[in-house]
């Protein structure tokens, strides 16, 4: 798993969001993007990271910030997370992993005694050139913004 870094070009990806609309990150050109990678929609802390987004999203668009959440979920299930929360970003579909395996945040992990694969929750800001600005690998998923803006 080679995860995306301080200085690197973001992948120009192109995805289905819970609506089956297409995004590319050409779509934000020339604007700051937060994409923030999460395991599981539906589950208490991606509700949170999630939520605690959506509860600062006016704060972080007076930064600049746009947000894109992407997951392996299926359009449906995204649409529900995204619905049932009123979350005012999209959610990317990316079941097929192409953004997921771009960004680099696929690969083992731990849980519970557990070995798999799976999505590690990370986010990468991207500044207006398309480079990435900032990692952020121990995601506080109740504190999120906050971890966002503090270097904004």
């Amino acid at each position: 798993m080679k995860t995306l870094k301080e200085g690197d070009k973001a992948p120009n990806f192109s995805a289905k969001d819970q609506d089956g609309n297409t995004i590319t990150l050409s779509d934000y050109k020339g604007k700051k993007l937060i994409v923030f990678f999460y395991p599981k929609a539906n589950t208490p802390g991606c509700t949170a990271e999630a939520c605690n987004l959506s509860d600062h999203y006016a704060e972080l668009q007076k930064e600049g910030y746009e947000i894109l959440g992407v997951s392996a979920d299926s359009e449906k299930k995204q649409s529900n997370f995204r619905n049932k929360f009123n979350f005012p970003y999209p959610l990317l579909a990316d079941e097929d992993k192409e953004v997921i395996n771009a960004f680099g945040v696929w690969g083992p992990k731990k849980f519970m005694g557990r070995e798999f694969d799976g999505i590690h929750r990370t986010t990468f800001i991207i500044d207006e050139k398309g480079v990435v600005e900032r990692v952020i690998s121990k995601v506080k998923t109740k504190d999120h913004a906050a971890q966002i803006l503090e270097n904004a």
